[in-house]
C-alpha cells in the first residue's frame, strides 16, 4: 500500500515505514504530524485518485530529526570587472518516518 501526498510544495510517494526528508516543518522531534492533502492511495490493484484530494484520507508520520542539508556554494563573477561574490546556503529539513496510511 502506498500514498501520494503533498507538503512544502512537493509531492512524495510513501509506504508505511518509509523514511523521507521534507521541507522544514514546525514540529518537535518525536511529535506526530498528519498530512491530509493526499492525492492518491493504492492498495494492490485497487487505486483511488482524488479530484483533487482523496476525501477522508490521511498520512501520519513521526518526526525523527530536524536538521540542515550539506552546504552548497553560490559563486557569482563578472569578468573584467573584479566583481566576485561567494555565498553558502544550508537548507533546513525534517526527517519523517511514515507510521500509517489511512484511507
Amino acid at each position: 500500500m502506498y500514498a501520494i501526498f503533498e507538503t512544502g510544495g512537493k509531492q512524495y510517494k510513501v509506504e508505511q515505514g518509509s523514511v523521507i526528508f521534507v521541507e522544514k516543518l514546525e514540529a518537535e522531534e518525536g511529535a506526530t504530524v498528519t498530512f491530509d492533502k493526499v492525492f492518491a492511495i493504492a492498495d494492490g490493484d485497487k487505486v483511488n485518485f482524488g479530484a483533487p484530494v482523496v476525501a477522508g484520507a490521511t498520512v501520519t508520520a513521526k518526526v525523527e530529526k530536524q536538521g540542515k542539508a550539506k552546504k552548497i556554494y553560490v559563486f557569482k563573477m563578472k569578468r573584467k570587472k573584479n566583481e566576485r561574490s561567494k555565498k553558502g546556503h544550508r537548507q533546513p529539513y525534517t526527517k519523517l518516518t511514515i507510521e500509517s496510511i489511512n484511507a
